[in-house]
């Protein structure tokens, strides 16, 4: 999996965008709450919608929603690259206990901080995305 841009992509691939989206949060071991949460979808969002997700209705298309599927594809995608012999210690990884995120788990700094918590964890995973994104806004470097 590689950066998506949401936005160009057709009906069909917006629904497998969705699907693959569903189970990664599903292998997070996140509950339905989270789900909708993290995703920024409307707080009383019913557990069936969730299901439709699952099978063939996309996500809402809004620059809310297309951000954080970003944020999260990109977060599978340096998983990948740091665990490449091993898919399964990516969610494990995400439901560890980290010092970096004071013995939080990377998915709980997502669920408790937002979208300000999937770039840290981005970030922390991505050092190409944390440089980019230093450069871009006139940080100081690490």
């Amino acid at each position: 999996m590689s950066e998506v841009h949401t936005g160009k992509l057709s009906s069909v691939e917006r629904v497998q965008l969705t699907r693959v989206i569903m189970s990664i949060l599903d292998s997070w071991g996140m509950t339905a709450k989270q789900q909708v949460d993290l995703l920024n979808l409307p707080p009383k969002t019913p557990s069936r919608a969730l299901r439709r997700y699952r099978e063939d209705t996309p996500f809402p298309q809004t620059n809310e929603v297309d951000e954080r599927l970003e944020h999260i594809v990109g977060i599978v995608d340096a998983l990948r690259t740091t665990y490449p012999h091993n898919p399964a210690m990516g969610a494990l990884w995400m439901k560890q206990r980290n010092k970096q995120f004071q013995d939080r788990s990377p998915l709980r700094v997502m669920v408790d901080e937002g979208l300000d918590g999937m770039m840290r964890i981005r970030a922390h995973l991505d050092c190409a995305y944390d440089w980019f994104n230093d450069s871009r806004t006139g940080a100081s470097g690490k």
